[in-house]
């Protein structure tokens, strides 16, 4: 059992004081019927709790995959710049919704958004090493030495040190590649291949872990993850399979994005 307005509050963007006022307002109903009530104790898996005519999900955290577009910042705070939390529909946001780890600011591809705290620190936390897989655009020609170069642990020239990383370049597409990483550096894609000589001009990641971006969605768009779709962020992915069936990301993209 759980009060009403605790079981509101931590599933929306409202403050207790906000649901004090709807309350009172007639716009929170449990099982159709107006409650005014919100200290009012409620089993969340058997009741239907809507506010202002919208039903409330009795799940505890939210999961969203954003396909990240160019030109938003992985954070929650507007200083930043136009953050990626505004392409995230009202009604799924909460008040402790936030990314699971950064993309760049021109970088695409899957995004996880979430108010779990716990699963973002499984996900980010260096000892769990999820995998992650990105597709790069490359400035010049693929190199087979690059292959090499990122398996035996590329260095940087600081002296800082990747963990080995998976490449495989694009069939009959001399610029583009995927790369496999199992840490998230600053920057990390892009100075690994500033450090062979070449630069990334387009840079999506399209896997985290065995979760895979799926096709039917779009750049800009999101959508809620089941249960069993998060567990797949701690399987690992199929390297091939996933190469074969993004190689053709970028072509329906126009240069401009």
């Amino acid at each position: 059992m759980i009060r009403l307005d605790r079981f509101i509050s931590e599933r929306t963007e409202y403050t207790r004081s906000a649901i004090k006022e709807m309350a009172k307002k007639g716009k929170i109903s449990v099982d159709g019927i107006a409650e005014k009530s919100p200290d009012r104790k409620i089993d969340p898996e058997n009741v239907a709790v809507k506010v202002d005519g919208r039903l409330i999900s009795s799940q505890r955290y939210r999961y969203i995959l954003l396909n990240k577009p160019a030109g938003y910042v992985c954070s929650t705070d507007d200083r930043d710049g136009e953050t990626v939390m505004k392409l995230i529909p009202d009604e799924w946001r909460t008040k402790n919704m936030f990314p699971a780890g950064r993309l760049d600011k021109d970088t695409l591809g899957a995004l996880l958004i979430t108010d779990d705290g716990t699963l973002a620190h499984r996900i980010l936390s260096p000892a769990s090493h999820v995998p992650k897989i990105y597709i790069v655009k490359l400035d010049r020609p693929f190199q087979s030495k690059y292959i090499d170069i990122f398996k035996n642990g590329l260095e940087f020239p600081s002296g800082e040190v990747c963990m080995p990383a998976r490449l495989q370049p694009v069939e009959n597409c001399e610029k583009l590649a995927f790369v496999e990483l199992c840490e998230g550096k600053y920057h990390q894609v892009k100075r690994m291949f500033e450090t062979v000589e070449n630069s990334v001009e387009k840079l999506a990641r399209v896997c985290v872990g065995g979760l895979i971006l799926p096709e039917k969605l779009a750049i800009g768009q999101c959508m809620e993850l089941l249960h069993k779709d998060v567990e797949n962020l701690f399987l690992p992915p199929d390297f091939d399979l996933v190469c074969r069936n993004f190689s053709g990301f970028f072509s329906a993209i126009p240069i401009n994005k």
